[in-house]
């Protein structure tokens, strides 16, 4: 799928996580932020997938068509609904409540979107994760923080929202902001050779 040029991919996303990970997996590529607005209500695999779909292919219509696009979305769902990004620190507060004591899912999504029409490829990664029981100083700390902001679900796992959890079951990256066994499967033209 990759195009005979010398362009690396495109990372269709402002998020400094992703950037981090395909930086640390040593990804040649280029940030294109496409400001998609991300649905947030239906039916949680769905709305991971077409979030992704549409930052990916937002990005490859702002980076060129002869571009390969990486589109990605995480999201919390509990109880069967996504979460989606708090706000205000009411509604993060709120949603660091629900998960206090709960076990919840992380679904991320990953499309890799060809230079060509309907040429794509698709992943969904699913993690479990356990919260411990918040007392009120963890709560009110963690709030304080600020590190909610902008943050699925309300938290970040890999800083101080590490403090929250008790457990993880799959994959850290995926909590994190990106799946990186799922990207290595479906793009490993982009890996570098070792």
């Amino acid at each position: 799928m990759r195009p005979d040029s010398p362009h690396p991919l495109v990372l269709a996303s402002a998020s400094p996580r992703r950037r981090e990970i395909l930086e640390v997996l040593g990804v040649e590529f280029e940030v294109v932020a496409t400001g998609v607005e991300e649905l947030t209500e239906g039916e949680p695999e769905k709305v991971v997938l077409a979030n992704a779909r549409a930052k990916a292919l937002a990005g490859r219509e702002l980076a060129g068509s002869a571009r390969v696009v990486l589109g990605a979305d995480t999201d919390v769902v509990l109880d069967g609904a996504v979460l989606g990004k708090p706000e205000s620190r009411a509604e993060a507060e709120a949603a660091l409540r629900a998960l206090s004591g709960r076990e919840h899912e992380v679904l991320s999504a990953i499309v890799i979107a060809g230079p060509d029409e309907g040429q794509e490829r698709s992943s969904i990664e699913s993690t479990r994760v356990r919260f411990r029981p918040l007392s009120e100083q963890a709560l009110g700390l963690y709030l304080a923080s600020g590190e909610w902001r902008d943050r699925a679900g309300g938290y970040a796992v890999q800083g101080l929202g590490s403090m929250l959890v008790e457990g993880i079951e799959g994959d850290l990256a995926n909590v994190i902001g990106m799946p990186i066994r799922a990207f290595a499967q479906l793009a490993p033209e982009f890996l570098p050779k070792l």
